[in-house]
C-alpha cells in the first residue's frame, strides 16, 4: 500500500510539472517578441538637441529594439568583479545599440567590461554600485555618446515613449523586487539592467545581465517600476526612481 502511494504521489507530480510546462510554452506562443529594430540614428527623435522623450499621441502597438546582450559574468564566472558588473554590462549593451557595435561573444565582453571597471576605477576611485547619474558620466565620456538623459520618477508612458523613439533605456533598482527567478537567491540588493522594447500586452522586453537567462527576459510594468531605485549610498529601497535614456 505504501509503494502504490509513492507511485500515485509520483504520477501526480509529473501531471502537475507538465502542465506547468505546457502553460509557460502556450504563454511564449502566444505572445511572441516583435522584430528586433536596429538603432537609427538619423531619426528625427535621436537627433533631438535636448534628447527629450517627445509626447507624441499614439505608441507603435510594440516595440523592440536590437540591443546586443551579454551577461555581466560573460564566462559563467561570478566571483568578484563579476558579481558587480551589472552596470558595466547594462552600459556596454545600450552603448554598443547606440554605436552599431556588436558584442562578439564571452571573451569580447568581458574584455570590455574590464576595461569600463579600469576606467570608473581612475574617474571615480571604484566600480561597485555607480548611481544613474555616474552611469550616465561612463556614457557621456567612456563611450563619448553625446544623447544620454538622466530623468526623474519615469512611467511607463514615459519609458515606451523612448522605446518607441529607438532610445536604448538603462533603469536602476532593488534587484530583490524584480522577482527574477533565475537570480541566485535572494538576489542582488542593488541592480541595473536594460530596457529594449515592449510587447502587445504591455510588458517590457529587457536584456538583464544578473542571469545567463536574460536575453529578452519579460516583466510586467507594475513589477518593473516598482523595483526602479537609485542606489542611495546602499539604501536602495529609499532611492529616488530614476532611468537613463540613451540615444
Amino acid at each position: 500500500m505504501r509503494k502504490f502511494r509513492i507511485i500515485l504521489f509520483l504520477v501526480a507530480i509529473l501531471i502537475v510539472v507538465g502542465f506547468v510546462f505546457f502553460r509557460s510554452k502556450e504563454k511564449i506562443a502566444i505572445t511572441p517578441l516583435p522584430p528586433a529594430v536596429e538603432y537609427n540614428s538619423t531619426s528625427t527623435s535621436q537627433s533631438d538637441s535636448e534628447n527629450s522623450v517627445a509626447t507624441d499621441p499614439i505608441l507603435p502597438a510594440e516595440v523592440n529594439l536590437a540591443i546586443p546582450f551579454t551577461s555581466q559574468a560573460p564566462n559563467q564566472n561570478w566571483d568578484l568583479p563579476y558579481q558587480e558588473f551589472c552596470e558595466e554590462a547594462s552600459v556596454l549593451m545600450a552603448a554598443s545599440f547606440v554605436r552599431g557595435e556588436t558584442i562578439s561573444g564571452p571573451d569580447d565582453a568581458d574584455k570590455k567590461m574590464l576595461a569600463i571597471k579600469d576606467f570608473e576605477e581612475k574617474k571615480f576611485g571604484y566600480h561597485k554600485d555607480t548611481t544613474a547619474e555616474e552611469t550616465a558620466v561612463i556614457l557621456k565620456e567612456y563611450f563619448s555618446l553625446s544623447k544620454v538623459e538622466v530623468i526623474s520618477n519615469p512611467t511607463e508612458e514615459t519609458i515606451k515613449r523612448a522605446l518607441a523613439q529607438g532610445k536604448a533605456v538603462i533603469v536602476p533598482a532593488a534587484g530583490r523586487e524584480l522577482g527574477n527567478p533565475h537570480y541566485k537567491r535572494p538576489g542582488p540588493l542593488f541592480h541595473m539592467l536594460v530596457v529594449k522594447g515592449y510587447t502587445r500586452a504591455g510588458d517590457f522586453i529587457t536584456n538583464d545581465p544578473g542571469t545567463r537567462s536574460g536575453a529578452d527576459y519579460v516583466y510586467r510594468p507594475s513589477i518593473l517600476l516598482n523595483a526602479i531605485h537609485d542606489w542611495n549610498n546602499g539604501d536602495v529601497y529609499k532611492g529616488k526612481k530614476t532611468a537613463i535614456i540613451v540615444g
